[in-house]
């Protein structure tokens, strides 16, 4: 995984964790379809699960309606079930769940998640984790539409009370409501300087 920090301002593409499903309030569909339609007039790549099902298939659609261009990666199971997405510049198929998170990981040069269900939290933890570890050095930003995230970012600073998570490692996690603002702090972005994760000190 390649975990080289674009100079600021120079974000190409960014990869974003959505729901495979709508929700029910109209927020989290105006919101996505807003958010995507930026990333095309900001000239970003969207590069995400390759999905046409939720608000995945909302987002691609919004990017390539708007004329940017948008890179799925679906492992050939869930092609078998008929939900990748023809419709976009580029579908990659690929053997696995592990494949998948590790090539979208490679194409992307910053990670956005927006409403979703287990596998976007799977995936914002992840890629967070990851981040904690010094395997990438990208930003990591957290759309909070309609306080979707409230409770989560209150379990984050909740285990950082607590001791679990380093203050430092917390604030890895950049958090807006409004896309734009989000877009401006990942660009302005840089990787803290951390000791390791780990203090056996304080075992």
């Amino acid at each position: 995984m390649s975990d080289e920090q674009p100079a600021e301002g120079r974000l190409t593409s960014l990869c974003v964790f959505c729901g495979s499903s709508h929700g029910t309030r109209p927020e989290y569909q105006q919101a996505t379809r807003a958010f995507g339609q930026m990333m095309a007039r900001e000239g970003l790549r969207l590069v995400y699960g390759g999905g046409d099902v939720g608000l995945m298939g909302v987002l691609a659609d919004a990017v390539m309606e708007a004329g940017g261009e948008v890179t799925g990666v679906i492992p050939d199971a869930l092609m078998a079930r008929e939900v990748g997405h023809h419709g976009i510049t580029d579908l990659r198929v690929v053997g696995s769940m592990h494949e998948r998170k590790a090539l979208m990981a490679d194409l992307a040069d910053g990670f956005v998640a927006l409403p979703g269900g287990l596998g976007t939290f799977e995936e914002l933890c992840e890629i967070l984790t990851w981040a904690q570890l010094g395997i990438h050095t990208k930003p990591v930003g957290l759309l909070d539409i309609a306080g979707y995230y409230d409770h989560f970012a209150a379990l984050l600073d909740h285990a950082t009370a607590e001791g679990f998570v380093r203050e430092a490692h917390r604030d890895l996690l950049l958090v807006e409501t409004e896309g734009e603002a989000l877009l401006q702090r990942m660009r302005a972005y840089r990787p803290p300087t951390v000791a390791p994760w780990l203090n056996r000190q304080e075992t």
